[in-house]
């Protein structure tokens, strides 16, 4: 703090003080507010409080909040790490988490990917990672392609070495604009969002998976040096050595995330050796993944905001016999356009007993009517374990899967489990 100008000192003092207001008064974890007040204050804040670490800035639309995580956690040994692992991945959330760790050499910001571009101006990461591109918040985010687009060009002025997906196009066209980059087969279940090459508009041929390639224009999937075999649970290095992942954050998302962390973490000099058991000692990120107990059940909760995130969802649940809790909002960071709902695939969950709450839970009624889905229309998670215990004594557990706001509400009705 000493070595910021006056101003900038001063600004950091009144974003805290925000913070500590805003926590007092049960209004929020105050990261947001104080980052606002603090940018009043000194305008170039974010670029002061950035001068002279080694930032990693972590972007994509799916798993930016678990990867940012992970990614501190294969980092640890280096020292004190500032870090918004919470999720408040604007300008305004990276000011409150450098300027919380004033002292720490090293840092690691999820950053929201509309404001990625803006960022990299800001400031000289020495690590960025991309990881997939897909449709989200569609009332008010930009077209994907445009931000695919913004991504390589503000790469292409950049000088870090960027750690990134080779399986998804978007995210693959935009890191080759990088002067250097590490290329991870990080995986693409949702292809929806790229049937078409990003350099010329021609559609991609996508066989076998995972490769792809533009007829028209040559372009073509980057060969990746990590790659991660999930069928065997196993992570494989530039330097070919297999590795066991047995990770205790589940399904193949999560392996992925893991492994695009620890090629992050390669880029600071971390062996995976080092890094991968770092990894395994994370159950729950944010409330993701965590499980509560109430009424005698286990609910486990899952997030899932847009098309991709609920398809990973669906790929996790428990077996057929565990009934699921489906909650969707359609508040200011979720997103108030809900048409999203008509690209995901429901009938995965017709064999299923299925509950739907929420703000919007009327427009997911109507979505998995059409595709066949028997559902019962719930007011809360203990209304649904009271109505199946009734007819089902057994019952042991729960999967719940929501969105942004609901999961938030969710998991403050247990009190913000983490």
């Amino acid at each position: 703090m000493s070595e910021l100008p006056l101003r900038a000192q001063l600004a950091s003092v009144l974003g805290k003080s925000a913070a500590t207001l805003s926590r007092a008064t049960g209004r929020g974890d105050g990261s947001v507010i104080g980052g606002r007040v603090a940018l009043k204050v000194e305008p170039g804040l974010l670029a002061k409080l950035a001068r002279g670490r080694q930032l990693t800035l972590v972007s994509a639309t799916n798993g930016k909040t678990t990867t940012t995580r992970l990614i501190v956690s294969a980092l640890r040994e280096l020292g004190e790490i500032a870090t918004n692992d919470q999720g408040a991945n604007m300008p305004t959330g990276h000011i409150t988490a450098l300027g919380n760790s004033p002292n720490a050499r090293y840092g690691v910001l999820e950053v929201d990917e509309k404001y990625l571009p803006q960022i990299l101006r800001t400031i000289t990461p020495a690590v960025v990672v991309l990881m997939n591109l897909s449709r989200d918040q569609m009332d008010r985010a930009s077209e994907i392609n445009l931000m695919a687009k913004k991504w390589r060009d503000a790469l292409g002025k950049s000088e870090a070495h960027v750690v990134a997906n080779a399986d998804d196009p978007l995210v693959a066209w935009a890191g080759l604009g990088a002067r250097h980059t590490t290329w991870v087969a990080a995986g693409q279940r949702w292809k929806e969002d790229s049937w078409c090459c990003p350099e010329c508009g021609g559609h991609l041929k996508r066989e076998p998976d995972p490769h792809w390639e533009c007829p028209e224009c040559g372009m073509r999937r980057p060969d990746a040096t990590w790659t991660v075999d999930d069928e065997n649970d196993v992570v494989v290095p530039p330097n070919g050595q297999r590795m066991p992942m047995q990770l205790n954050l589940p399904g193949d998302a999560n392996r992925s995330n893991a492994a695009v962390a620890m090629a992050a973490a390669a880029a600071y000099g971390i062996h995976p050796k080092q890094s991968l058991p770092r990894l395994r000692e994370i159950h729950s990120v944010a409330g993701r993944y965590t499980s509560v107990f109430t009424r005698g059940v286990e609910v486990r909760l899952l997030l899932a905001k847009n098309p991709a995130g609920w398809l990973e969802s669906f790929s996790i649940l428990g077996p057929p016999d565990v009934p699921v809790v489906l909650s969707v909002n359609a508040q200011v960071p979720d997103g108030k356009d809900t048409s999203w709902l008509w690209d995901v695939d429901y009938t995965v969950l017709r064999d299923r007993t299925v509950y739907v709450m929420g703000e919007r839970r009327t427009d997911l009624a109507l979505r998995l009517e059409t595709d066949g889905v028997p559902f019962t229309v719930a007011d809360s998670i203990d209304g649904v374990i009271d109505e199946l215990a009734a007819h089902r004594p057994d019952l042991s557990k729960i999967d719940v899967i929501a969105n942004y706001t609901a999961f938030q509400q969710i998991r403050a009705s247990y009190g913000r489990v983490q």
